[in-house]
C-alpha cells in the first residue's frame, strides 16, 4: 500500500516537490555559511520524495543549544513560509476523504519544514 500512495505522490506533485528542494539545497551549499541549512534541505528533499513509510523522530544526542539557535535562524530565513505552505497543501487535501493520506505527509513536512534541526529522518 505505502509502494502505492508513493507512486501517486510522485505523479502528482511529489516528484516536482523534491526537485526544488534539491536544488535550493545545492544553492545553499554553494556557500560555507549555507551548509548546514542546505543539508537540512536534503532532508525535505528526501521525505518530499518517498514520504509514505518515513518517519521523523527527534535525535536524542541533539547538540541543545545550537540546534535550537539553527532551528530560529531557519525560521527565519524561509522555514515559517515553506511550512506555511505545506500547511496550506495539507489543508486543502484533507477536504476529501481520498486526499486524507495526502494531506498527513504534508502535515509532517510542515514540522519538517518549521524545525529541521534535530530531526532524523528514518525509512
Amino acid at each position: 500500500m505505502k509502494l502505492l500512495l508513493n507512486v501517486i505522490w510522485l505523479v502528482f506533485g511529489g516528484i516536482l516537490i523534491s526537485i526544488e528542494y534539491l536544488v535550493s539545497s545545492l544553492l545553499l551549499m554553494a556557500t560555507i555559511v549555507g551548509i548546514p541549512f542546505g543539508i537540512q534541505t536534503l532532508k525535505l528533499a528526501i521525505v518530499a520524495l518517498w514520504p509514505f513509510g518515513t518517519q521523523i523522530r527527534l535525535i536524542s544526542h541533539s547538540s541543545g543549544c545550537l540546534s535550537t539557535i539553527m532551528n530560529l535562524i531557519w525560521i527565519f530565513i524561509g522555514g515559517f513560509w515553506i511550512s506555511l505552505t505545506h500547511l496550506i497543501f495539507g489543508l486543502l487535501f484533507a477536504i476529501t476523504i481520498i486526499g486524507i493520506p495526502f494531506a498527513r505527509q504534508h502535515f509532517k513536512l510542515a514540522g519538517l519544514a518549521l524545525t529541521p534541526f534535530g530531526k532524523e529522518v528514518i525509512f
